[in-house]
């Protein structure tokens, strides 16, 4: 199994920066993409950015200029980097995975635990 740990969120004010990271340990045998998603009270989790393993990136239009995600192989580290922040960037977010635990396993979605990102004056 893949177990992700996520670290960074808190309380920040409207146009403050925040990094979120995510390290994922466990049985791993091939990381591919990774990313984050985020879900605010009452409302679907959506999308925030993904990265691939050899690093093209998407996200969300409502975060695209302000945000950005990048990750480190070796370290099987995904950091998202949250700049201009906005009282609606307010949410839990959820770093995830698309990984491959052992050699012939099947691809397999894994999801931290979330992190609490609140955006308040």
């Amino acid at each position: 199994q893949v177990q992700l740990v996520e670290s960074g969120g808190g309380l920040v004010q409207p146009g403050g920066s925040l990094r979120l990271s995510c390290t994922a340990s466990g049985s791993i045998f091939r990381l591919n993409n990774m990313g984050w998603y985020r879900q605010a009270p009452g409302k679907q989790r959506e999308l925030v950015a993904t990265i691939r393993s050899g690093g093209s990136t998407n996200y969300a239009d409502s975060v695209k200029g302000r945000f950005t995600i990048s990750r480190d192989n070796a370290k099987n580290t995904v950091w998202l980097q949250m700049n201009s922040l906005k009282p609606e960037d307010t949410a839990v977010y959820y770093c995830n995975a698309i990984a491959v635990a052992r050699s012939g396993d099947i691809e397999r979605n894994y999801w931290g635990q979330g992190t609490q990102v609140t955006v308040s004056s």
